[in-house]
């Protein structure tokens, strides 16, 4: 019997959601282009509020995903069911969105809206692309190691450095008990989300110790080779942080944007039926 191949949200049941999506966009764009009126549809016209309330209860279905992952079910609306229709009908909204307004923008709140959207849409195709892609990548980068364990292997290796510098000379022995002292976290989030930490100890201090000429060259070099243990272990721990922010660093774009955009709906709905 052969092995069922692992279906991602993307894939669920066969592209449906993408198709209905097509489907939908496609419709709108035709029925737009068949229209023969001048001018051309609007915001304004029948045709505007028809899309724009499709747009509407779309963007507000589409909010209930944060709501729905604390309910897992294995049924139609499982959540890979749920977060494929998420993906698909948020994107349609590019198109049903941009048809509402007719291509009339403007310095308005109704072009607000239009924009928070597009920023929304935008930021979840990074969440889909990064999910798509990185797992494997934190998986691969892991080797079956947890946080804790590699934190610990960088404890273990500070240890034996502790020792083993001791008959270093002071000039040595500086660099090295600054490595100890370095913090694996420091660095904030622009240095977490890049992978660079110019400012590292034990690099600096495993490029002192290479270049040092003072006496004692076998402890130095056992040192040497410890250190360069510490930062192979450092920089499997940095690029695991790496992955993890990239994997979470969009949500906290993708959810306020979110809340922005209802805030700019809902003032874009009332300013529309207070001038009509």
């Amino acid at each position: 019997m052969r092995e069922r191949r692992h279906e991602g949200f993307l894939r669920y049941a066969n592209f449906r959601w993408a198709k209905i999506s097509g489907g939908l966009c496609l419709l709108v764009i035709v029925s737009y282009a068949l229209i023969d009126v001048t001018p051309r549809p609007s915001g304004g016209t029948w045709y505007g509020y028809m899309l724009g309330t499709i747009g509407a209860l779309l963007i507000l279905w589409l909010t209930a995903l944060g709501y729905r992952k604390r309910k897992m079910t294995r049924d139609y609306w499982s959540l890979k069911a749920w977060t494929s229709a998420h993906v698909y009908l948020g994107l349609s909204l590019i198109v049903i969105g941009t048809w509402h307004t007719g291509f009339q923008l403007g310095w308005n709140v109704h072009t607000l809206a239009w924009v928070l959207m597009m920023l929304v849409i935008l930021s979840g195709l990074y969440g889909v692309t990064v999910y798509a892609m990185l797992p494997a990548a934190l998986s691969n980068n892991r080797d079956e190691m947890t946080q804790m364990q590699m934190l610990e292997a960088i404890r273990a290796f500070d240890r034996q450095l502790h020792t083993a510098a001791q008959p270093l000379t002071p000039e040595d022995t500086a660099p090295v008990l600054a490595a100890l002292d370095e913090d694996p976290f420091a660095g904030g989030i622009a240095a977490r989300l890049s992978g660079r930490y110019p400012r590292c100890a034990t690099a600096a201090a495993l490029g002192t110790l290479r270049l040092s000429r003072s006496s004692g060259a076998e402890g130095r070099e056992k040192v040497i080779g410890l250190l360069s243990q510490k930062e192979a272990a450092l920089a499997r721990l940095r690029q695991h942080l790496r992955i993890r922010a990239l994997l979470e660093i969009w949500l906290y774009v993708h959810v306020p944007l979110t809340f922005a955009l209802i805030a700019a709906l809902s003032a874009h709905i009332i300013s529309v039926f207070f001038y009509w």
